[in-house]
């Protein structure tokens, strides 16, 4: 079997965390299920993002979130039609199935095209907020020289590759909050001959938060729009992000990664008089940790102070204590590159 089916393949038994932990491992927002070793049905990223959402434990097994109906190929089928169906559904491949759920075979997208299949195509059309006014002290020194929207990753900038993947999805209205080293950003994208980015640039005139700025644009914004950091790179669905923030009707949501950490020590849990409760070897424990891309509603912005240093973490508390909508929409760690964090950044786009 080629090896990169092996590593597409995952028992039914298995849990959703053991499936993301794979998905990240191999590259793949897709797997084939399997039941004593035959096809038992397929588990993407949607499936796990949709059970997260309705609060099922990552411990369950996957055969439980499993869907009733998915397209695959048989041996019957002709092969020009699977590859045709592929290219409309933007498969990352396609299994096909013997009489006896055998799998006879695995077509693979990078096989058939030669760029990776993107998301779902739509053009959802709504500004996006870059927030690149911070000094970036996590990069230093390299951020005394420049600044972090400008530090390179491959051919382009950290914020070239951020808008590039908002275009994807048809955003090209970006707002973005500048300040240190302002004038060196506008500079570069003035002359980078790139007429794809409409951008509108507003500058604190002293450090603001990551949301502090963001009040500069009242007025100018009344529609739905996404924030992001300028060091957060997101490789996901961008309208499938929209689509639960609409339908479950937030007025913020937030893009959380999933993150399992492993405590390689025994944990100790006490109780009165510091009798020992329970011990537990090595435990696992899962978090949704904040990636910093967010989509808010537009009269948010009248609630962000004028002139004055603001988290949107702050904003994101004072509507959680008002008991209003902020939602949570949960991606596979793999999908979050923390640019701005010096290891990640040399682990990415230095040393490999």
């Amino acid at each position: 079997m080629d090896n990169r089916i092996h590593d597409i393949l995952i028992d039914g038994s298995s849990t959703i965390i053991s499936a993301l932990k794979q998905m990240d491992t191999v590259a793949h927002k897709l797997l084939i299920v399997t039941k004593e070793s035959l096809y038992h049905g397929l588990l993407s990223i949607g499936d796990i993002q949709r059970a997260i959402i309705k609060g099922v434990s990552m411990d369950d097994c996957i055969s439980t979130i499993l869907r009733d109906k998915v397209r695959v190929a048989t041996i019957h089928d002709d092969i020009d039609e699977v590859k045709k169906s592929m290219m409309e559904r933007k498969s990352e491949f396609m299994p096909i199935i013997d009489d006896e759920k055998h799998i006879s075979d695995v077509i693979f997208w990078e096989d058939l095209f030669a760029q990776k299949p993107k998301s779902s195509g739509q053009k959802l059309g709504i500004p996006v907020i870059i927030m690149a006014g911070g000094q970036g002290t996590r990069l230093r020194p390299l951020t005394n020289v420049l600044p972090k929207p400008l530090i390179p990753i491959g051919e382009q900038t950290m914020m070239e590759d951020i808008m590039d993947r908002f275009l994807d999805c048809g955003c090209d209205r970006f707002y973005v909050s500048v300040n240190y080293k302002a004038d060196t950003i506008k500079r570069y994208f003035d002359n980078l001959n790139k007429p794809q980015y409409y951008i509108s640039y507003f500058q604190e005139d002293k450090p603001l938060g990551t949301a502090g700025s963001i009040h500069l644009l009242n007025g100018q914004i009344n529609t739905t729009f996404f924030v992001s950091n300028c060091d957060s790179i997101i490789v996901d669905d961008y309208a499938e992000i929209l689509k639960y923030h609409r339908e479950n009707h937030n007025e913020i949501t937030m893009v959380a990664a999933i993150k399992n950490m492993a405590i390689p020590y025994g944990t100790l849990e006490t109780k009165e008089d510091g009798l020992l409760a329970d011990i537990k070897e090595k435990p696992n424990y899962t978090f949704k940790i904040n990636t910093g891309m967010y989509i808010l509603e537009p009269h948010l912005i009248k609630e962000i102070p004028i002139d004055t240093f603001y988290h949107i973490t702050y904003l994101i508390e004072k509507l959680v204590k008002e008991g209003r909508r902020v939602g949570v929409y949960p991606i596979n760690e793999g999908s979050w590159i923390d640019v701005g964090n010096w290891d990640e950044y040399l682990k990415q786009f230095v040393q490999k």
